[in-house]
């Protein structure tokens, strides 16, 4: 008997007969003698709806009457799914974030989990019902109020709650069958990967794979969760997500995948003085908004005028937040102009046997090249290969990395169950 944590992403319960047949699966996972806690996304598309509504009636909602209205989301799933699984016999209670004991910062729209108290859970399970949490949502430490996760919230909602009640697993389900070598939506003949250790996902979600987020990763391999990512249409045994297996060998598989984002924008501060605390003059403005800096390219300065530019990437949808921090601090930081571009996508070639493979950074480059795609920034680590380009490049270049990289199956298309992503 084991204690299994399963989250369901809104289209694993996008209408009334998915949500039954997600009841069948976990009562199905009960009836095999496992006690099981449940987290759920609100359905389909309800999120997105929910805020264009909000800005329907005000252009700019207040954040914590957003994180009010967009928790009503996932309410509505846990309520219909206890309701579903409860008519199949099983005792089922659903909880809020704040009843099941998220505890959170005070930070409205992008809080982050600072304890957790799942007393009610434990006891729910204890009698043997199924416990049914929503997603995305908690509790403010100080204020008391109803605050939200981000995007991915829910995904880390079901590992905080596995690491707090020492779950055997935390399985999270979506609409394809596990982890691929790419997104199957761009790359139809891409491979199911069996197993990644919390580094390579964490490079893989923060690349843009989709399937699970960085914040949700980096829990995991903080607290020992382990993970099983796999469809909640197919049953099929998914991808498992660890710490690194005895006896792997990574130089068996140098790459692992190829992940991709085109959520992110470009901003270039053109003409920086190339004098010393210049670059931290500009990213302390940025960090007054609260803005994830991703890759970060400094030109070398022209020997003629001792100018210098600095480029960073950043997600588009706080293009306009950092845009007006830096021309707040024009005069302080004393650049010439800003440059703003929305058209870029990320690659990322992900793999642990980079380490001790050479040749991967020149075919890669060797790979884009053929494709005919024009290189604007690069970033690297151990483990990891980012490049920007052109965003209308990018499946493109996709498609000839992951065929330069052999990583194309031979078992036929991936199926994308749901359609429409999480």
């Amino acid at each position: 008997m084991a204690l299994i944590v399963q989250k369901f992403g809104g289209s694993s319960v996008c209408d009334a007969s998915s949500i039954r047949r997600v009841a069948e699966l976990i009562v199905n996972t009960h009836q095999a003698g496992h006690s099981v806690v449940v987290v759920v996304s609100a359905m389909g598309d309800m999120t997105d709806d929910l805020i264009d509504m909000a800005q329907q009636v005000s252009p700019l909602p207040p954040q914590r009457e957003l994180d009010i209205l967009l928790t009503a989301g996932e309410r509505i799933s846990m309520a219909l799914l206890a309701m579903a699984i409860d008519a199949r016999g099983i005792e089922a209670r659903s909880y809020t974030g704040s009843q099941a004991g998220l505890i959170t910062d005070d930070e409205h729209g992008h809080a982050r989990i600072v304890e957790v108290v799942p007393r009610r859970i434990a006891a729910a399970i204890e009698t043997g019902a199924v416990a049914i949490v929503a997603g995305f949502q908690g509790v403010g430490k100080a204020t008391k109020d109803i605050t939200t996760l981000g995007r991915g919230g829910s995904d880390t909602t079901a590992v905080a709650l596995a690491a707090a009640l020492k779950a055997d697993v935390c399985e999270i389900y979506t609409d394809v069958d596990g982890v691929f070598t790419a997104d199957p939506r761009v790359v139809p003949n891409a491979a199911k990967l069996g197993f990644l250790t919390y580094e390579e996902m964490l490079e893989m979600a923060a690349g843009g794979a989709k399937i699970l987020m960085p914040r949700c990763v980096e829990y995991a391999r903080r607290y020992n969760v382990p993970l099983h990512v796999r469809s909640s249409f197919s049953g099929l045994p998914g991808t498992r997500v660890g710490h690194e297996r005895e006896g792997t060998d990574v130089e068996a598989a140098i790459i692992s995948g190829v992940a991709h984002d085109r959520t992110q924008a470009k901003v270039t501060v053109v003409g920086l003085p190339d004098v010393p605390g210049v670059a931290a003059s500009v990213f302390e403005a940025v960090a007054t908004t609260g803005v994830d800096v991703d890759m970060i390219v400094q030109n070398v300065s022209a020997v003629e005028t001792g100018m210098t530019d600095i480029s960073f990437t950043l997600p588009r949808v706080d293009g306009i937040k950092a845009r007006v921090a830096l021309e707040e601090h024009h005069e302080e930081i004393g650049y010439e102009r800003l440059l703003y571009d929305d058209e870029i996508g990320k690659l990322t070639l992900v793999g642990a046997g980079m380490r001790s493979a050479p040749g991967v950074s020149a075919k890669l480059f060797g790979a884009l090249r053929d494709a005919q795609i024009n290189i604007e920034m690069i970033s690297t680590s151990e483990i990891r290969i980012s490049v920007i380009m052109r965003q209308d490049q990018l499946d493109t270049a996709i498609r000839a990395v992951h065929t330069a990289f052999a990583l194309d199956s031979d078992a036929g298309e991936a199926v994308v169950y749901g359609g429409t992503g999480r």
